[in-house]
């Protein structure tokens, strides 16, 4: 009896063992994941701010001057230019009625000969 509880003792041992490993093991495991995907993330932060670094500099107003200056042949805004809402003419009348259909027009052109017939139709009928 005792030799059969030792057994049951040491099979449960070397299961907690196994079981310990197994967990080490995955716990490696996730450490290692855990640890590419914060490199991962480093890297992104370094790749957002060097973009960040960059579209600041492109949006920089005394770049964007120079560049409007370079490129661009721009006047002086004269202050004539800037009228006020009193001097816009007023705006046209609207319609009363929309303004005709083309097709529809020559659709119903088209629909009026074939309803009433032609002439040739009427008198070959008459002659018969």
């Amino acid at each position: 009896m005792i030799r059969f509880v030792h057994l049951i003792v040491v099979a449960a041992l070397v299961a907690a063992a196994v079981d310990v490993y197994k967990i080490k093991f995955e716990s490696t495991v996730q450490a290692e994941r855990a640890a590419k995907l914060s490199a991962e993330i480093r890297r992104e932060r370094d790749a957002i701010a060097a973009l960040r670094a960059e579209w600041a500099q492109l949006e920089n107003p005394a770049r964007i001057e120079a560049l409007a200056q370079r490129h661009l042949v721009l006047k002086p805004l004269d202050p004539a230019q800037i009228g006020q809402i009193e001097h816009l003419p007023e705006r046209p009348p609207m319609p009363v009625a929309p303004p005709p259909d083309a097709i529809a027009t020559i659709i119903e052109a088209l629909g009026a000969e074939f309803q009433t017939g032609t002439a040739a139709g009427s008198t070959a009928r008459a002659t018969r």
